[in-house]
Order: C-alpha cells, then sequence, then structure tokens
C-alpha cells in the first residue's frame, strides 16, 4: 500500500542529507498517515481511511462531509 493520504493526495517528497561538509545524499520525507475511521451521518455508515495529519485537521475544521465532498471533487476518494 502507497504510502498517500486519501484525502488530499499527499505523498514522500524527495530531498537530500546534508552534512556539515556540504555533503548531499539522497532522502525521502514521507507523509504522517494515520488510519482512522469516521462516521458520515448522511449516509449513515463508518469508512476506515488512511489520511495525513494535516487532512485531520481539516476535518476538525470543515467536518468529514465537507472534506470528502472537496476530495471526491478533487477525485482523490473513489471510495
Amino acid at each position: 500500500m502507497s504510502r498517500v493520504c486519501e484525502l488530499t493526495g499527499k505523498k514522500a517528497m524527495v530531498g537530500n542529507n546534508v552534512s556539515h561538509a556540504m555533503n548531499k545524499t539522497k532522502r525521502k520525507f514521507n507523509v504522517n498517515l494515520v488510519k482512522k475511521r469516521f462516521y458520515i451521518p448522511e449516509e449513515d455508515k463508518w469508512i476506515t481511511l488512511r489520511v495525513s495529519t494535516s487532512a485531520l485537521k481539516n476535518i476538525n475544521k470543515k467536518g468529514i462531509s465537507a472534506v470528502i465532498k472537496e476530495a471526491r471533487e478533487n477525485g482523490y476518494l473513489t471510495k
């Protein structure tokens, strides 16, 4: 399973580790993902999603229904 947020589409970024001698080696910045269950009252069901913690903050701010609607419009959520 790839490390991609199901609501925002966030995925790993690539960058460099830089030493004091300015040597650069490739590294990966992974997304902070959590597996979480949400209750959707409009559909009267529970849904399990792998979401980033920044998406959780959006859900707390806007509500799960609005965030799922945005994700479907942007093409991230296909469930």
